[in-house]
């Protein structure tokens, strides 16, 4: 029987008028609900939102240098985005308990 292969990063691109919105994630997170607050709501991580495509590293760094808004969910995507220095890591919250962080590009008019 073959191993499973290593979970990796999901990403979809919005566009919403002049805005590039890429939203990544950790594979395995897709799907699951995440606790929100301390009266039993939660958040899906949604396909629609995240996309189901996984993508490769250099992949998801061109994005995100080409963003003007990103999501990011997950200790792997998270990580990536601090190594790369795209993400300080203090600048990262969490959600549910797991890594996340907003970006936005703001350029002067």
């Amino acid at each position: 029987m073959e191993a499973a292969p290593a979970p990796g990063i999901v990403m979809r691109i919005h566009r919403v008028r002049a805005e590039v919105v890429v939203a990544a994630c950790d594979e395995e997170l897709v799907g699951r609900d995440l606790p929100v607050g301390t009266v039993g709501r939660t958040v899906r991580v949604s396909a629609h939102f995240y996309g189901d495509r996984r993508v490769a590293r250099e992949e998801l760094l061109l994005a995100l240098r080409r963003a003007t808004i990103a999501n990011l969910l997950g200790p792997r995507v998270c990580s990536l985005a601090c190594a790369e220095g795209i993400l300080r890591s203090e600048a990262t919250g969490t959600l549910g308990g797991v890594p996340h962080a907003e970006i936005i590009s703001m350029t002067e008019p």
